[in-house]
């Protein structure tokens, strides 16, 4: 038997050290490197893969398997792939396990749930809930790494999930489960079963509190797809959003509304953001985004009032905080406005994070609109991004935009005016091109 070899591992990175350290050397982290044990592997040189000129290499594009739910595969880039590996990170309680019950109810084919948290008769309860009474998905309340793989062998599933991989653990580490190691090592071994045998396996990941899926960065290196499942508590709506995809496009979302009987996908979110949006108020404005290939028309809200303390105070939702500070320091500088004894908070109404420039001229808009106390109208929507010296700069995919506002009803758009000269088709929108701040507050009133 090979030697036990002992080494400390930090649990933010990954990074292995011979002895303790207080602060981890690679991220920085303090009190993270934890000890760990394994045993030494021989290295087998045996049936090595022979290296293949590119030329000599056949592409197969292999067929996609639709679950019946388009947001999800939407995010998927179509639908899922044989032998793919799916990664799902998000809170507590966001619905992670709910979705995967509900996509796995909708595949023909056996479907093994291996369920590291829960008891059968809890995920039994929320079958019901869901009205799902499908034969074809089996329960293994199981964390050993070794005896899933032997009944994966055993029964052959066409879809496996893992809920969650924290709990899961392999003999060969005397880790706890959760830790670097384990983590790694059972990921990159249902890596290797799903490409062996061609069987999609969908992963439930635990998120830090700063929202990044816990584990070793590595984790979301093996895995074929990355999904994260986003929302706020307070509202019913989750998104679902795509950051790494081998099989299709990146930072693609699907949106979701959580009620009594599951989660419900919109296939039109866009009205759904803008429904209750009020008419004739100061401060708001709408704006159109692109998340992925879809375009997204949301609020932005901004209140702007005196402070009543020394400093005045910033406060983002949904936005770069960062962003927002610049882009009031143009206004003061460029535009004029007074902001140095106002407290301005901005907000993306439905939960939203927008993380695009597009967005850059509706904060202008929304924040000039609540100081001087002007609404802006009702059938305007915005894109565009501002520079440092107050001039508006050209963005991507603006037909998408307009043609999605027309979609919805708006009548006028101001844009950046090098969009506006290169388009094909105004879509009968009132178009306003504009160049700078000054050109594009006339332009709306404000």
């Amino acid at each position: 038997m090979s030697k036990l070899k002992t080494f400390y591992q930090c649990q933010a990175c990954g990074y292995v050290s011979p002895k303790w350290l207080g602060r981890c050397p690679d991220c920085g982290q303090w009190n993270t490197l934890v000890e760990e044990k394994s045993r030494g592997k021989k290295i087998e040189t045996q049936g090595r893969v022979q290296p293949t000129p590119l030329s000599m290499v056949e592409a197969e594009t292999g067929e996609r398997v639709s679950t019946r739910i388009k947001e999800f595969d939407r995010v998927l880039g179509g639908g899922i792939v044989a032998g793919s590996v799916v990664l799902i990170g998000g809170d507590p309680g966001i619905g992670k396990s709910t979705l995967l019950l509900q996509v796995v109810s909708n595949l023909s084919g056996k479907v093994l749930y291996v369920s590291g948290e829960e008891s059968p008769e809890q995920i039994k309860l929320r079958a019901e809930r869901l009205s799902m009474h499908s034969d074809s998905i089996i329960l293994l309340p199981e964390t050993a790494l070794e005896h899933v793989i032997t009944t994966l062998n055993d029964i052959k599933p066409d879809a496996v999930v893992i809920d969650s991989i924290q709990t899961m653990y392999t003999e060969e580490f005397n880790s706890a489960p959760g830790s670097v190691g384990q983590v790694r090592e059972c990921a990159a071994r249902l890596m290797f079963y799903a490409k062996k045998s061609g069987i999609p396996v969908f992963i439930i990941g635990h998120v830090t509190k700063e929202g990044t899926i816990a584990g070793p960065r590595v984790l979301e290196h093996i895995v074929d797809t990355v999904l994260y499942f986003e929302g706020d508590r307070g509202h019913p709506y989750r998104i679902l959003r795509t950051v790494k995809n081998r099989f299709g496009s990146t930072n693609e979302i699907g949106v979701f509304e959580m009620t009594d009987a599951g989660l419900k996908e919109i296939e039109n979110p866009s009205e759904l953001f803008l429904s209750e949006r009020p008419s004739d108020v100061s401060g708001s404005v709408v704006v159109a985004s692109i998340e992925g290939t879809r375009p997204l028309l949301v609020e932005i809200q901004a209140l702007v009032s005196p402070t009543t303390f020394g400093v005045p105070r910033r406060t983002s939702i949904g936005l770069d905080f960062q962003r927002v500070n610049l882009l009031l320091a143009v206004l003061e500088k460029i535009a004029g406005l007074n902001l140095g004894g106002m407290d301005v908070f901005t907000n993306v109404v439905g939960g939203l994070k927008l993380v695009e420039p597009a967005v850059d001229l509706a904060i202008v808009f929304a924040v000039t609109s609540s100081l001087r106390e002007i609404p802006i109208g009702s059938d305007v929507f915005v894109f565009g991004e501002v520079g440092l010296s107050g001039e508006i700069r050209a963005v991507s995919q603006a037909e998408l935009r307009l043609k999605e506002a027309a979609k919805i009803g708006f009548k006028r758009a101001v844009i950046p005016r090098s969009n506006a000269e290169r388009l094909r088709e105004s879509f009968g929108l009132d178009i306003s091109g504009v160049t700078n701040i000054s050109g594009a507050l006339d332009a709306a009133g404000v």
